[in-house]
């Protein structure tokens, strides 16, 4: 290898001893550290200053050291005292961490200075109560659910977080702590016959696996010894408290307060540190100013100890039992071998080591120079006579095909390499890597090696991003809700009764026949049971306020007529939705033609990682725009999930084919952020983008305007000035319209007028209503974005009083971990006294306000001052719910969030929340007795939403709140509170269709029927084999709900994966729907079978071929006969039911191949 002069790196020698090595600039600190660890076989403990230094030092190592593990102690990312505990994943990341140090080798562990500090549980808790089970165990379940409550596993229905357990019959869920996956057990009998991983979304297992290990749930004991042993620590520390809400209450209870962590001494006769679980061999290399940082931090910790230690249900313990003081740490860490890594170049003495290492000169592909590649061609000619080698280095494989096609003009030809290693072995003088490294640097071997990094040679900053660790795959069906979250209580919708009150399941014996019912009640507490293999016939009632909702008298006119009203209705809005169809189809579209070489070289200029919906969204958006017809495709995907992007890729491929494209946004703020955004992502492209603003002088506007009119400006972006009627644009071929929810119906219908032979993309996260129908009507095509980019984690959201001491400690959680607060309150002429106050309960921050009543340049220099961390918290009005991203804030407080509308409070917490950090939301309100019903119920919706992409769910919880209202235009329609949305939207679909097929709509086809089977046999998913009833009634109306036989056999695999083998009763259930599906497809309306005999009803327009029946008649006369003109009796006895299912069966199959065509 050409590391001649790494291979002989100083190494420690002994135990204590203590070196330095210097000169490390740039990327050659990991390629230093990396050489370390590949000479010697120990353990190397890498101390960073901060966070962000040991998150890059991880990128870096993971690539250099393919082959070694290399790990990062997790921080509990919540302030010291927290009232917050950390986040499930952390804990499994510290505990897996802690269990695999004792036999690590060869290998890098890196820990931030401050997580250093933290004490952990003692090593023999930790071996002591790890649980290992493999294939072939003999167990039984009650011993297993025994083990696991002791290693404080939590029993859930569904399996979703680290530290979860469910057990169903035979089979048992394990999401085990320190495991990437979770896992399902099967048993037979008590031994153990099968583990598979499963996936936490689909609830489905794929492979197969022989053993697993299970760490505790927590990094505390949670079994009765020992939380005896912590109510007398307790009790010695700080006295009995009988207090209900106190911490010692709640763990004496067998609760685990928020925020336990920090009470764990009390749980051990004595903590450990880190080093009590390193080997002794280990290595430590320090990095940076640890004296300093260590400072700081313990400094905070005291603070924070003196602020809170007055809450006498939480009294604390002094930070030196939770943390280590400084002297203790650095006497800690002088018990190993040490080196210490700088940047700087060391004075010569012994011990210090100065690496050969020197900063590349300038090299840039400067563009705006006479010759553009000058400096750098003759850079690499220069070196090619001193036969030294040169090396590209750029992020991502888009990237590299961006960067060779940038050199193509220079005819410098560079060969590929999988790795730095390659590269070093191989004997070529230039080549280039994938590869993370930052910074440049030249390497002083023989002969010397330059490593050149994409940002130094094309002068641009790449985004650090952090590779995928998860796939979120969620299905849209999972976003549209089903039966399966229904309360009792709550209104539903039958077919043939009208909006009754849902009130669970029963299981009744009807003649020796056990089936479960859903029971409903309708006025004057008649009740109505309906078996579940009828669920088609129920669908869950929104349309408005839950409390509001009818509630009709079985046996009564009004549901019928309520439903004869709403399908006429329904015929005059799908004619209307055809008209505007045709209108669409009459009137082609431009057909984009899509250039894929220059496609291309723009999408791999894209910094990120695609996410396989914002994927599926663009797939979707191109295909749009080179059919001929119109595009008008919603993209919906919640903030920051990266909608701009497709809107980018569009704009895209539409100026490439010579057309304008115009960008509506509702803010001037909004304007300049997206302004800059596209004009960076066209710079390598010959695009030329404008803005119109409040921002631009009169004479910039009307110089923008004549350019659009002559067709040198490609894209250009704006306020609703954009869609006035004096401006001209030369050949507009693509709208795109951002947050779509902040126009008014006026704006849209001027929009809508354009819409026939313009191709519209709207993006929104929270669409509102009308918006949604129209999407899920069909009338817009709809592409939604639900997976968040990577390690994202939802906001914490709280609806609290507002209070000053509240407000004082959500500021401070912020600041102290280096982030900003923005504080929401809506109203210009008090926004400066509240500025005010904020300054005064928290003199360490420091606050500034912005509203829109403000001059431009002043707001924009207040934007730009806050994103460049001037400020640490911003008081503004809702001026900021479409702006600028600010990646270090992530605590918004909204004043007064009562007042604020539901869209509107998702947009403005989705401002914080955009790294992977915990965010904060917090709500406040005034006195809780004096708030609105619909603001307590909005409150409610987004507090109990909080997970990410939940703008979807929430749009449709407005719609219950606000009810759905008429698609298309003013008339608002009362059909929609009678029927229900989703009845509605069924019709409606089933209007469009027959329309279409050119048949004429009624009622009877609006409602199509699904067969009715009764054959007297048990039929249902029985309670000891699906114990949870939502779960059992969400698949009862999947089962129902099957289109073919392919669903079933899915839906049955599913089954069998998620809860053990079919009892007979449920394989009942797929034999007799399977036998709906085909006797509906016959037009046959009723089956019914009892021991005794049974009868066949047809329909009107059955595909029975009559002359086959009439034959049937005529040879049997004893057993067919017919009753009425469309009933045909048999009289078979036969009293086993399941001979009576085959039986029947049998004669469907006769049926259908007898039908008269």
């Amino acid at each position: 290898m050409a590391f001649e002069q790494w291979a002989a790196l100083p190494w420690v020698k002994s135990q204590k001893d203590k070196i330095q090595w210097g000169q490390l600039t740039g990327s050659a600190l990991s390629i230093a550290i990396a050489e370390g660890v590949k000479q010697q076989n120990d353990l190397v403990l890498i101390v960073t200053p901060d966070t962000p230094s040991a998150l890059r030092l991880e990128t870096e190592l993971e690539y250099l050291l393919p082959d070694n593990p290399v790990m990062v102690f997790p921080d509990w990312e919540t302030l010291p005292y927290d009232h917050f505990s950390p986040h499930q994943d952390i804990i499994s990341a510290r505990l897996a961490t802690l269990n695999t140090l004792k036999n690590e080798q060869q290998s890098v562990l890196i820990v931030p200075v401050s997580t250093l500090m933290l004490r952990t549980a003692p090593a023999s808790f930790i071996y002591g109560s790890t649980l290992n089970f493999k294939v072939g165990d003999k167990l039984d379940t009650h011993n297993l659910r025994s083990n696991l409550e002791q290693a404080g596993y939590l029993n859930v229905q569904q399996v979703m977080e680290h530290g979860e357990y469910a057990i169903r019959g035979s089979i048992v869920d394990l999401y085990p702590m320190g495991s990437v996956h979770p896992f399902r057990l099967d048993f037979f009998d008590d031994e153990l016959d099968s583990i598979r991983l499963f996936d936490v979304e689909t609830q489905r297992s794929d492979e197969k696996v022989d053993k697993i290990e299970l760490l505790p749930a927590h990094e505390f004991p949670t079994n009765e010894a020992d939380v005896e042993r912590f109510r007398i620590n307790y009790r010695d520390k700080f006295g009995a408290s009988s207090e209900q809400d106190s911490v010692y209450m709640q763990v004496s209870k067998g609760t685990w307060p928020a925020g336990i962590e920090y009470y764990m001494p009390l749980f051990f006769e004595k903590l450990a540190t880190i080093f009590d679980y390193l080997p002794n061999t280990t290595t430590v290399m320090q990095l940076g100013d640890l004296e300093h940082a260590a400072d700081t931090f313990w400094h905070d910790v005291n603070v924070r100890y003196e602020n809170r230690k007055v809450d006498p249900l939480r009294p604390l313990l002094a930070p030196s039992e939770l943390y280590q003081p400084i002297n203790e740490l650095f006497s800690n860490l002088g018990e190993f071998s040490r080196i210490r890594l700088s940047q700087a170049k060391l004075p010569t003495k012994a011990g210090n080591k100065n690496l050969n290492v020197s900063e590349l000169p300038a090299v840039r592909i400067d563009h705006k120079q006479h010759e553009p590649y000058g400096a750098f061609i003759n850079y690499v000619a220069e070196q090619k006579k001193k036969k030294s080698r040169i090396l590209l280095s750029v992020e991502s494989d888009g990237r590299r095909e961006s960067l060779l096609s940038v050199l193509k003009p220079s005819g410098l030809k560079f060969k590929e390499f999988e790795s730095l290693q390659q590269f070093t072995q191989s004997q070529s003088d230039v080549g280039l890597i994938v590869s993370p490294l930052e910074q440049s640097v030249v390497l002083g071997t023989k002969p010397s090696l330059s490593i050149i990094t994409e940002q130094e040679l094309l002068g641009i900053k790449v985004s650090q991003r952090r590779r995928r660790k998860h796939k979120y795959e969620a299905s849209q069906d999972a976003l549209i809700r089903n039966l399966a979250e229904l309360k009792e209580g709550q209104p539903i919708v039958h077919l043939d009764h009208g909006v009754g009150r849902y009130q669970g399941l029963q299981t009744i014996d009807a003649a020796g026949v056990i089936t479960e019912f859903v029971t409903i009640t309708y006025a004057g507490e008649a009740k109505l049971y309906v078996p579940v293999s009828a669920l088609h016939m129920l669908s869950r009632y929104s349309g408005g306020e839950e409390a509001s909702a009818p509630l009709h008298k079985l046996g009564s006119d009004a549901w019928e007529k309520a439903k004869k009203r709403a399908a006429e209705k329904v015929r005059d809005v799908a004619a209307e939705l055809l008209d505007i169809y045709a209108q669409r189809q009459a009137k082609p579209g431009n057909k984009f033609a899509l250039d894929g070489q220059s496609y291309r070289q723009f999408s791999d200029s894209f910094p990120f990682e695609e996410t396989d919906d914002q994927r599926n969204a663009i797939e979707a958006v191109l295909g749009d725009m080179q059919s001929k017809l119109a595009m008008d495709r919603l993209v919906c995907g919640d903030v920051g999930f990266g909608k701009t992007e497709v809107a980018m890729r569009a704009a895209f491929v539409a100026v490439n084919d010579n057309k304008q494209v115009a960008v509506l946004v509702p803010t001037t703020l909004l304007a300049q952020q997206h302004y800059e955004n596209f004009k960076d992502r066209f710079a390598d492209f010959p695009i030329e983008v404008g803005v119109l603003s409040r921002f631009n002088s009169t004479k910039e506007q009307k110089d923008t305007l004549e350019k659009m009119a002559d067709g040198k400006l490609d894209i250009v972006i704006g306020t609703h000035k954009l869609i006035q009627q004096d401006i001209k644009f030369n050949d507009l071929g693509l709208l795109i319209v951002d947050e779509e929810h902040r126009f008014g119906v006026r704006q849209k219908e001027k929009i809508k007028s354009l819409r026939a032979d313009v191709d519209i993309l709207t993006l929104t996260a929270t669409p509102i209503p009308r918006t949604l129908n129209m999407a899920m009507s069909g009338m817009r095509d709809l592409s939604i974005i639900a997976t968040p980019p990577a390690k994202r984690l939802a906001v914490k959201t709280f609806v609290r009083q507002r209070d000053s001491d509240l407000i004082r400690e959500a500021i401070l959680r912020e600041i102290k971990r280096g982030g900003q607060v923005y504080f929401l309150h809506n109203n210009v002429e008090t926004i400066e006294r509240v500025s005010q106050e904020i300054s005064e309960w928290v003199p360490e921050a420091s606050v500034t306000s912005a509203h829109g009543q403000m001059r431009e340049q002043e707001l924009e220099q207040i934007m730009t001052d806050f994103y460049h961390q001037k400020y640490n918290v911003l008081v503004c009005t809702t001026i900021i719910e479409t702006g600028i991203d600010v990646p270090t804030a992530n605590t918004i407080i909204m004043d007064r969030a009562d007042k604020l509308g539901l869209a509107q409070l998702h947009q403005l917490r989705g401002r914080v929340g955009r790294s992977h950090h915990q965010a904060y939301a917090y709500l406040l309100t005034g006195d809780a007795k004096a708030l609105s019903k619909d603001a307590t119920k909005r409150l409610q919706a987004i507090e109990s939403l909080e997970d990410l992409g939940a703008g979807f769910a929430l749009a449709t919880h407005d719609l219950e709140i606000r009810g759905a209202g008429e698609l298309l235009g003013d008339d608002q329609s009362g059909q929609m509170q009678t029927i229900g949305f989703s009845l509605y939207m069924e019709m409606l679909e089933q209007a469009v269709n027959a329309l279409k097929n050119g048949k004429e709509p009624t009622l009877e086809n609006l409602l199509q029927q699904q067969t009715e089977v009764d054959l007297k046999l048990p039929a249902l998913l029985p309670d000891d084999y699906i114990h949870d009833v939502n779960a059992r009634l969400g698949m009862y109306k999947r089962i129902a709900s099957c289109a073919n036989l392919a669903d079933m056999d899915e839906l049955q695999v599913e089954l069998i994966d998620r809860f053990g083998l079919l009892p007979d009763a449920t394989k009942n259930l797929f034999s007799m729907q399977q036998l709906k599906m085909r006797a509906s497809d016959l037009g046959i309306t009723k089956i019914e079978a009892n021991p005794k005999g049974g009868y066949f009803e047809f329909s009107q327009n059955t595909k029975v071929n009559p002359s086959f029946i009439i034959g049937l008649i005529q040879s049997a006369p004893h057993v067919y006969k017919m009753d009425g003109a469309n009933k045909l009796r048999f009289a078979i006895n036969e009293v086993n039911p399941r001979e009576r299912l085959k039986m029947v069966t049998a004669m469907i199959a006769d049926f259908e191949k007898k039908v008269s065509h």
